[in-house]
């Protein structure tokens, strides 16, 4: 019968949501913290101060808006790297993946082993940016593809498998 009682139940919903938050909040320093370095820590530039109000929307607490903004201006400051992975995936369906990260290997093997559990596969240059046009809001699709149901679920797994990613800002697809 273990497992059964109320602490239980309420420490798996806590670690659930908690992890959640945490993943979020890890894009939004990471964000930060890019933008920050751009700014040389000026908080009333415009990249900035726009980054830390999507934050405070998402509840980011302000110690960890403080601790990214220091982490960007201190002396141990890693330089980071804005990427854009091209990737078709279940149903011939075209992705785009930003990515934010201060190592380019890593977030490349990460991004290449995701797509590699779930039926997708990295694209060259260009290969996927075609169905795509770039927006204020980011990437849209210009032409969209029919999913089938069983393809829907599998992209639906990779898109999460992506997302969950620490590197990984947003993923853009062509599906309808």
């Amino acid at each position: 019968m273990s497992g059964h009682n109320k602490w239980s139940q309420i420490r798996r919903q806590k670690e659930k949501t908690d992890g959640a938050k945490s993943r979020i909040f890890s894009r939004f320093a990471k964000l930060i913290t890019d933008e920050a370095r751009k700014s040389d820590g000026n908080v009333s530039a415009s990249g900035l101060k726009t980054a830390i109000e999507r934050a405070r929307a998402a509840n980011m607490p302000t110690d960890n808006i403080e601790r990214a903004i220091k982490k960007a201006t201190g002396a141990e400051a890693k330089p980071m790297e804005t990427l854009l992975y091209e990737a078709y995936g279940p149903g011939g369906t075209a992705f785009l993946i930003e990515v934010l990260t201060d190592s380019r290997n890593r977030a490349a093997q990460e991004v290449k082993h995701v797509l590699a559990e779930n039926s997708g596969n990295l694209a060259g240059r260009g290969a996927a940016m075609w169905a795509f046009s770039k927006s204020s809001e980011g990437y849209t699709a210009q032409t969209t593809v029919p999913v089938s149901e069983k393809d829907l679920a599998a992209l639906e797994k990779l898109v999460d498998a992506l997302e969950a990613l620490e590197d990984v800002q947003a993923v853009h697809t062509n599906a309808e």
